[in-house]
């Protein structure tokens, strides 16, 4: 297969278009046309169904599409590899961020990769761990950060921080910074979390399956009253009156409003008893491909968000 044709088609298929990826790709319409036209029947396969509203990809298509933004990316890390030669470090680093940790981290990074990484482009990108997670098997991600993962088959993981996470809901009208203060030093035991209706993600976010899973060995489920997937949207619904939240804190100090809400600890489980100085936490790991050599960029870069986030925790 020619690279050439695997870009066009890929370009094609990612904005809908022939129009649109032609004017992206600078390349005429129809020689565009001709191109994926001719990868299609070097594979035998229709890739792209083709009508007034623009191009879609077949089954097929979304195959190579798959396989066709990794080997682009590929390309890139050699093309990349050989720069290096000429010296300092250069090419794309594509990292993924759970929304909460993006909050937090993005400027802070990218103003640190910035003067640390002056000829590299940096692309970061929002997604739930699975996601993201296929995504480095893919080739899409070079590095992710991932909450609460287990080690799996072509993904190396290493720990970077744990959190706190809190009980979230509506601070009461009347209650004083004082007393707000006071409960957010008081513990909710794993007990006392199931009386409150939670407006939590849908599976398979990382907390919710740590909440659950942290009541099952208690033998008991949490009260949901909304599935709702975006830290923003929930922590609307919980200052609404809709429910309460677990989250960290730092996704409450961020959003813009943290004096509506009050917030307590939750406690973890501890050889299954209750224990005041254990706290139920979330994990973040920093993951990255076992089956791709990270490229001297990427070290780089993984290095970078390791201290920049020493930093903000």
């Amino acid at each position: 297969m020619d690279l050439k044709q695997i870009e066009y088609f890929v370009r094609v298929a990612e904005l809908g278009s022939f129009t649109r990826a032609s004017v992206v790709l600078d390349i005429a319409q129809p020689a565009l046309s001709r191109q994926v036209r001719l990868l299609e029947v070097e594979l035998r396969q229709n890739l792209l169904v083709r009508n007034g509203r623009g191009a879609t990809p077949t089954e097929a298509g979304k195959l190579l599409l798959e396989h066709g933004r990794g080997i682009l990316h590929q390309v890139e890390r050699a093309r990349e590899e050989l720069g290096r030669v000429r010296g300092g470090l250069a090419g794309r680093v594509a990292i993924g961020l759970p929304p909460s940790i993006a909050k937090v981290l993005t400027v802070p990074l990218t103003r640190a990769f910035r003067v640390k990484l002056p000829d590299a482009a940096l692309a970061i990108s929002e997604g739930l761990s699975v996601a993201m997670r296929e995504s480095l098997t893919t080739g899409l991600l070079d590095i992710a950060l991932l909450y609460n993962t287990a080690p799996a088959p072509g993904i190396e993981i290493t720990a970077l921080l744990e959190e706190d996470l809190f009980l979230v809901q509506r601070r009461p009208a009347g209650q004083t910074d004082a007393e707000a203060d006071a409960l957010a030093r008081e513990p909710l035991s794993l007990d006392e979390l199931t009386r409150f209706p939670l407006v939590i993600p849908t599976r398979p976010n990382s907390i919710r399956m740590l909440v659950e899973s942290e009541l099952a060995v208690r033998g008991k489920r949490p009260q949901i009253s909304l599935e709702i997937d975006g830290v923003a949207a929930i922590l609307d619904l919980v200052a609404d009156g809709a429910g309460c939240a677990v989250l960290p804190m730092n996704a409450v100090t961020t959003s813009g409003k943290p004096e509506v809400f009050s917030t307590r600890p939750l406690q973890g489980v501890s050889s299954g008893e209750d224990d005041g100085s254990t706290r139920l936490r979330s994990k973040l790991f920093l993951a990255v491909s076992s089956q791709r050599p990270a490229t001297l960029t990427q070290q780089a870069m993984a290095e970078l968000i390791r201290t920049t986030l020493q930093a903000l925790y």
